[in-house]
């Protein structure tokens, strides 16, 4: 169960039950089962209350994903404090990104079926999603700006964002990755970041420079 914080107003109280009893009831429910009713009985509010603070449950669902992105920046920023390669940074990025969602793990193909369209509110590529999206890019961000692997100015503004596509495909393979403690994700990770790894001293030959750039542009593309 997620504990709220009895500190601050009576309405900063109410907004946390609400928003904790929507993040268990996600988690032990799953999104297509669980009502702005359900979650207010279990808030010990009445309907139209639950309805004040939050206007739809697509606004509970936008909740957790900052909060989960709050948590995941936690948890990867003092990793990164022990991380130097641009590598072993990214990886502390996505492999904190997995821990933190593992709660969700259970409950992740209802949201996913309810996002996978791209005029879905709770998209993670919609405009409703741009503040824990901003969240998660600036994390990435953080890895890169202090990795000992200088990037090209501008390889390194588009990076983060390009990276911020990936994750979305890592954890969708994660979401259904059947394998034992899925190893098969992991080692989808392993082997991207090798290809990365691979490319790094080549990024600044003019050819290849302008190649990645494109490509890397392309990606980000995705999130305009």
């Amino acid at each position: 169960m997620f504990e709220t914080d009895e500190s601050g107003s009576k309405s900063d109280r109410t907004r946390a039950r609400i928003s904790a009893a929507a993040i268990d009831s996600f988690i032990e429910r799953g999104y297509a089962d669980t009502t702005m009713r359900l979650i207010a009985e279990r808030a010990g509010v009445s309907v139209g209350n639950a309805y004040y603070y939050f206007p739809s449950k697509n606004h509970l669902v936008q909740e957790l994903y900052e909060r989960v992105q709050h948590q995941h920046a936690d948890l990867a920023r003092p990793r990164l404090q022990d991380a130097s390669t641009l590598i072993d940074r990214l990886r502390v990025v996505f492999c904190a990104g997995m821990e933190t969602l593992e709660p969700y793990r259970r409950s992740a193909p209802g949201f996913l079926t309810a996002m996978v369209t791209p005029d879905s509110p709770i998209n993670p590529l919609a405009s409703e999603s741009a503040p824990a999206r901003d969240l998660t890019v600036s994390l990435f961000r953080e890895a890169v700006g202090g990795s000992t692997h200088r990037l090209p100015a501008d390889i390194a503004d588009l990076l983060p964002d390009a990276m911020f596509i990936a994750y979305l495909a890592l954890t969708l393979r994660w979401t259904y990755d059947s394998s034992p403690g899925q190893k098969a994700t992991s080692r989808l990770l392993d082997a991207g970041l090798q290809v990365l790894s691979l490319s790094l001293p080549f990024v600044r030959v003019p050819g290849v420079h302008g190649a990645v750039r494109s490509l890397l542009s392309s990606v980000v593309e995705v999130t305009a």
